[in-house]
């Protein structure tokens, strides 16, 4: 198993590097970023310790495809993906908000809901849901964005009234991140998947707003199957999902949510794999093409550093 879990480039132009949970940005001039979509996988704000492998690819990929299937709807970063694990693009001063769009009453909004919390981020919810219950209609429940350590939920009013995003630009943000959303629905219905849940970040550049980061990958959205959801849904059976919650299902099931005290479980090459094959198996459903792992031969390193320089230098 090869993974790529670290990133060292020296770009030209090169001004800085980020090293995200996920993701390695690299500032190219002020002007551009490389994004390096890495292997490594996180889950209650916490990386894991082994890489999986074609993670990083198949996120890149699904996020590209996905931009330039909602460009009408909203500008987005991207430029180019020199290679399968990188997106080039304009690099925007991001908001210190992500917007989370919810569907269905799933993962932590579940989570909360059956301890009684009926509100979120300023929203009411309903009396009276089942998990995996649609909602009368997609809620906002946006979130901080952190640097190190868990985003918080935050509500419209209080982002405004803190500065974080001005009114102007929140009603603007607010209109794409519903308008987004319904185009996923509408792609991931055509190939039998439910969108559930998912999360967009903006930004500005030269006063206009664009869609930054990815979109639409199993890192940052929730899918069911479409067949059976009905079913499952009345009987109260879990849903069948492509997502990474079936990752932080496994966590909790070996008793680890990042709490104090807790210690990582042992993540072996069989379960990397089985993770990969999940990654594998939502690009295949959602795109509805079979997916096509880059070339192995040699260092994965090399292999991006020479398809990044090659495009920075024709620019």
């Amino acid at each position: 198993m090869k993974a790529l879990t670290t990133t060292n480039f020296n770009f030209s132009g090169q001004k800085s590097v980020y090293h995200g949970k996920v993701r390695d940005v690299y500032d190219i001039d002020d002007d551009l970023l490389v994004m390096v979509a890495t292997d490594r996988i996180s889950a209650f704000d916490v990386v894991l310790p082994k890489g999986i492998p074609f993670k990083g690819q198949v996120l890149n990929q699904i996020a590209a495809r996905f931009l330039d299937a909602t460009a009408d709807i909203c500008p987005n970063w991207k430029l180019a993906t020199p290679d399968p694990m990188v997106t080039v693009g304009l690099k925007c001063e991001g908001f210190r908000v992500e917007m989370i769009i919810r569907g269905i009453l799933t993962g932590s909004a579940w989570r909360d809901y059956e301890k009684g919390v009926r509100e979120i981020c300023g929203v009411r919810l309903p009396d009276g849901m089942r998990q995996n219950e649609r909602f009368p209609e997609p809620i906002i429940t946006p979130t901080t964005k952190a640097d190190e350590g868990h985003d918080l939920n935050i509500s419209k009013e209080e982002i405004i009234a803190q500065g974080l995003v001005s009114a102007e630009d929140y009603a603007q943000i607010e209109d794409y991140t519903r308008k987004l959303f319904a185009r996923g629905q509408e792609i991931a219905a055509r190939q039998g998947l439910i969108l559930v849940d998912t999360k967009y970040e903006f930004g500005k550049r030269d006063g206009k707003i664009y869609l930054i980061d990815e979109i639409h990958t199993p890192d940052s959205s929730r899918y069911f199957y479409a067949d059976g959801y009905e079913e499952k849904l009345a009987k109260g059976e879990p849903q069948r999902q492509l997502s990474k919650e079936f990752v932080r299902q496994w966590l909790i099931e070996h008793n680890f949510m990042n709490e104090p005290g807790q210690q990582m479980p042992e993540i072996t090459d069989e379960y990397a794999e089985s993770v990969s094959e999940r990654y594998i198996e939502l690009y295949e459903h959602i795109t509805g093409e079979t997916f096509s792992k880059a070339d192995f031969e040699g260092d994965i390193a090399s292999r991006i550093e020479r398809n990044v320089a090659q495009y920075l230098s024709q620019r």
